[in-house]
């Protein structure tokens, strides 16, 4: 079987945890943060895990992480 390819804009956007999840960084933090209340972007610093129903499909972009 040939070696599978990587979609490199999603392994820069994706790490596996020590379970072998996937961890994603949240959106909604680049800009107009003035209206955003300090705890909303306090929440939006930490990572959060890829959906279960979305693991498939994204393991199919990055096949080694």
């Amino acid at each position: 079987m040939p070696k599978l390819k990587t979609k490199r804009s999603a392994a820069k956007r994706l790490k596996a945890t020590g379970t072998g999840k996937l961890a994603r960084a949240k959106g909604w933090k680049k800009h107009l943060l003035e209206w955003k209340s300090p705890k909303r972007k306090r929440q939006l610093r930490r990572g959060t895990l890829i959906a279960p129903a979305d693991q498939k499909v994204i393991r199919k972009l990055v096949p080694y992480l």
